[in-house]
């Protein structure tokens, strides 16, 4: 015979992760992350992102963004007129999007998910 867990006061049945992180299921999607660049944001290789497509970026707001032809996640920085995309590794250097660069915002990261073992 065993004692009660502390924890049973706090399970829920049947949790459905999908209810707690998508609000617009038409404009969300998933996606892995790639590379070290946002690891002082806690984002890290293989983590599950949630991106929702119906956000407007702010500034400060994760982004997936595609830069001339190449898909980035970073975050937005509107400084100065300048539009800026910074990673959140010091060893990385913003891209300080310019003019001419073919320049479009796929959605904000509103969620993510990551292993701990």
């Amino acid at each position: 015979m065993g004692f009660p867990s502390p924890a049973t006061d706090y399970l829920e049945a049947d949790l459905n992760l999908h209810e707690h992180v998508v609000k617009k299921p038409a404009a969300t999607f998933f996606m892995r992350a790639k590379g070290e660049s946002m690891t002082g944001a806690g984002i890290y290789p293989g983590d599950i992102l949630v991106v929702d497509r119906s956000l407007d970026a702010r500034s400060g707001h994760i982004v997936v963004a595609m830069v001339n032809s190449g898909f980035t996640l970073k975050r937005l920085v509107h400084q100065q007129g300048r539009i800026l995309l910074v990673a959140e590794n010091s060893q990385i250097k913003p891209i300080d999007v310019t003019e001419d660069a073919n320049f479009q915002i796929f959605g904000v990261v509103t969620h993510n998910v990551h292993k701990l073992l």
